[in-house]
């Protein structure tokens, strides 16, 4: 039985930022394809309609991996006739590349090769800041940098959904990984997520130690966290 008691801290794959674009494009491919199925792209658009988005704002996704989710929030505004300015960073080379690709012919989304904690003076301050199944990815320590780094550059609020580290979604990840795939990433990095994920207590200590407190946190299926910070 896995020990889900406490976060982990060890590396994925994914986080080498060394891997070639050969290595990282079934993943990226692989994700958006999960983010499409299991509710996670509607999930942020929801959000982005309560918060509310108007034409002309700007949207910014901090770790945007293959850029999956900014395509589907410009395909929603397209028919919504909102004109968003979308932008996703990442620090890895070649996810910044397979999203380029992937989102050739769409004119207002655009892309920076950053790091979110150590580049942030980089990043152009927006309206508001998603952030998709990412934030596990960073200890105790950095996520609080994150998220003060995301309060400093947002003008409106921040959106930030991820995994709630549970047994039932431990044990499910790793059952369709290796049933569906031969991929080593996938099947090493999908169930260290969860492991690396977060329970409800330890999302409000870590925005108690970063002084948030105008914020909205819900559960979400699959397993999902759903944190909204408002500037106003």
């Amino acid at each position: 039985m896995a020990d889900l008691k406490m976060r982990v801290f060890d590396a994925e794959i994914m986080d080498d930022f060394d891997l070639p674009n050969s290595e990282i494009a079934p993943v990226l491919i692989g994700l958006g394809k999960v983010n499409a199925w299991f509710g996670g792209h509607n999930s942020l658009i929801k959000a982005l309609k309560d918060f509310p988005v108007r034409t002309s704002y700007s949207i910014s996704d901090w770790g945007c991996g293959g850029g999956d989710t900014l395509i589907a929030i410009n395909k929603w505004a397209a028919k919504n006739n909102l004109k968003l300015k979308l932008t996703g960073v990442d620090a890895a080379p070649a996810a910044i590349s397979f999203a380029r690709e992937a989102s050739a012919g769409l004119n207002n989304i655009d892309y920076l090769q950053a790091d979110v904690i150590d580049d942030a003076d980089r990043i152009r301050p927006c309206d508001i800041i998603i952030s998709s199944l990412f934030t596990h990815h960073f200890d105790d320590e950095r996520w609080i940098k994150l998220i003060k780094n995301m309060q400093a550059s947002a003008r409106k609020g921040i959106i930030i959904t991820d995994l709630h580290r549970h047994w039932l979604l431990y044990y499910g990840v790793m059952a369709i990984t290796h049933m569906l795939t031969r991929n080593k990433m996938v099947r090493n990095d999908g169930p260290l997520s969860v492991k690396r994920a977060f329970k409800k207590g330890e999302l409000v200590a870590l925005l108690k130690n970063a002084e948030i407190d105008n914020y909205n946190l819900t559960w979400h299926w699959p397993f999902r966290w759903q944190l909204i910070v408002y500037k106003s």
